[in-house]
């Protein structure tokens, strides 16, 4: 028996209380996240995809799987496949009428996933954070942070490796009487810094807490780290594994999904 996948885990965890939100929250967020495998019914021609298109009930969902050897399993044997992360199909699948099929047959954490209930996660995908300025004048330790939050964020910032150092979860004293709570990134790639906001609120989105949670920039040497480090709870982000120069496949650019033929 093959370990279970953080899919699998998600799904387990949902369909053990139909009734918890936060944990189908958690499974549509582990799902966008995840490395799935898309059936085709050709080789992919650029980024042009064909997947296999399946009716059930008369609908349409097109299948992926989260391990290669599931897919194989599910057609007894190879196929053409195309590799792409959950919300790049949710991109891919947008204004198309279709659902996905995950892991049908072959997994604990096999389901269908309707046309309507991909829209949704689309459009949770696309939500971009605000940008505001306050000066900050106070920082404490993070207080009332529900454990699913906490997870969450672990879980981004695990997926960014290379993009930041460090980032301390702290509250916050603004100018003016605001309170709130920040997520401080330190030594942020100034070109990563949209796609870290938006991981950040993504993660606030999916663990289902209803305050906001700001998100702020520092260099390394900025005198304030000292501060934040001492005070927050640290996420250290991994260091970026060496890039292999092979040509991107469809799928691989979650701003670019593969064109459906």
């Amino acid at each position: 028996m093959t370990d279970p996948t953080p899919l699998d885990t998600a799904h387990a965890a949902m369909q053990a209380d139909p009734d918890d939100t936060a944990a189908r929250l958690r499974f549509f967020e582990r799902m966008a996240d995840s490395e799935l495998f898309l059936l085709l019914e050709a080789e992919a021609q650029g980024d042009s995809i064909k997947p296999e298109v399946f009716e059930v009930d008369g609908a349409k969902y097109v299948l992926v799987f989260d391990r290669e050897e599931r897919l194989a399993e599910f057609v007894e044997g190879a196929a053409h496949h195309a590799t792409l992360s959950g919300r790049v199909a949710a991109r891919m699948l947008a204004g198309q009428g279709i659902g996905l099929a995950v892991n049908l047959g072959v997994a604990p954490s096999s389901i269908l996933i309707p046309a309507d209930a991909m829209a949704w996660l689309g459009d949770m995908l696309d939500e971009t954070p605000d940008e505001i300025r306050a000066r900050p004048i106070a920082f404490s330790a993070p207080a009332g942070i529900p454990e699913t939050l906490l997870t969450a964020l672990d879980s981004k910032l695990a997926i960014a490796a290379g993009l930041a150092k460090t980032a301390c979860l702290v509250a916050v004293d603004y100018e003016g009487g605001d309170r709130g709570h920040m997520l401080a990134i330190i030594d942020a790639l100034p070109e990563a810094e949209g796609a870290l906001a938006k991981a950040v609120g993504e993660a606030v989105s999916f663990s289902g807490f209803e305050a906001p949670l700001d998100v702020a920039f520092f260099a390394g040497d900025d005198p304030l780290c000292a501060t934040l480090q001492k005070t927050g709870l640290r996420f250290d982000l991994p260091e970026k594994k060496p890039a292999t120069h092979s040509p991107a496949a469809p799928g691989r650019d979650p701003e670019n999904p593969p064109i459906l033929r």
